[in-house]
């Protein structure tokens, strides 16, 4: 089978197409004939050997895909040929993958490969950011960093049905016609004004009460300072490359609270928790209240230039592959 694989830490030219052995589910596993392979930045911060914990190559990238099941393992009675998708932990980037049978989900009708690759990564993060742990309500205001990308595009879909005001920063118009279209009702450019000074205009100097940021750096520090009093920012992710720190005088005095969230920990260590929202986002998507927002497709071949189109922050929605 063809695969992509890391051949060395580095840029997106360290992306390379070769010929692996399909791999035989094991126990409790399925093999899956991939349709589509969804790209995640942590991928990137993976493939540059940044990402902590991360493989060492040769490794195949990627943590979610669709498909149709080819081979069960023993313990597993799932019928060939139905289309599931499934959270992995690596290997996605290729025409066949096995992964757990306790991580995949069927893919609900109507729903194309490419959006169903789209959906366990970015549902599920947002999902569990906003309303895990003291969750946003009706009312609340939030910030959502990123607004157009892959979870920003959940992540305000799922506020806005909650009836919060939503604000969202993006680097275009383009973007933030699509926030707006998802449910942003305070667009900020952030390459032309300074999110914290509009969200302080806006709020009267009151803030939000949730901020959910992927970037950490100065956007991080300028997050915390827009909070409201008792407000809470989840961290889901460090695009930026520089890890904050958050100010422990500021969050005693000031009544804040930071939170971090990391999909693949969280399910490992609880994931009846994280996974419990399955059901109602499968619900939504279905019933056409929520959509995944697939930006740009690419074929396995154009790997590399899929992820050097998410790292130049020209995407909209989901980066997908479709082998």
């Amino acid at each position: 089978m063809r695969a992509i694989e890391v051949t060395e830490y580095g840029d997106a030219d360290a992306l390379s197409v070769v010929d692996r052995e399909a791999p035989s589910p094991g126990e409790g596993a399925v093999r899956i004939t991939v349709e589509a392979a969804g790209i995640n930045f942590a991928d990137v911060q993976m493939r540059r050997g940044h990402y902590p914990g991360g493989p060492e190559p040769p490794f195949v990238p990627g943590m979610e895909a669709a498909g149709t099941v080819a081979e069960t393992g023993e313990g597993v009675d799932l019928p060939e040929g139905q289309r599931v998708v499934a959270m992995t932990t690596g290997d996605s980037y290729a025409e066949e993958v096995v992964a757990p049978a306790d991580s995949l989900f069927p893919i609900p009708e109507g729903m194309s490969f490419a959006e169903a690759a789209g959906f366990p990564v970015q549902f599920l993060t947002a999902h569990n950011s906003l309303f895990g742990w003291d969750g946003l309500e009706e009312g609340e205001r939030v910030l959502v960093h990123a607004a157009a990308g892959g979870v920003g595009t959940a992540a305000v879909q799922l506020a806005a049905h909650e009836g919060t005001e939503v604000f969202g920063t993006a680097s275009t118009a383009e973007k933030l016609d699509l926030a707006e279209r998802l449910g942003v009702d305070h667009p900020i450019n952030y390459t032309e004004e300074d999110f914290g000074e509009r969200v302080d205009e806006i709020t009267d100097g009151a803030g939000v009460d949730l901020v959910l940021d992927g970037v950490g750096g100065n956007v991080f520090d300028d997050s915390l300072d827009a909070l409201a009093h008792f407000g809470r920012l989840v961290t889901i992710g460090v695009a930026s490359g520089d890890p904050p720190a958050a100010p422990a005088t500021k969050l005693l005095m000031e009544n804040k609270r930071v939170i971090g969230f990391h999909l693949g920990n969280a399910v490992r260590h609880d994931p009846g928790r994280v996974l419990g929202a399955v059901p109602e986002l499968t619900e939504l998507l279905t019933e056409g209240d929520l959509e995944v927002v697939v930006g740009e497709t690419f074929d396995l071949d154009g790997a590399a230039e899929a992820h050097a189109h998410l790292e130049g922050r020209g995407s909209v929605g989901k980066v997908v592959l479709e082998p």
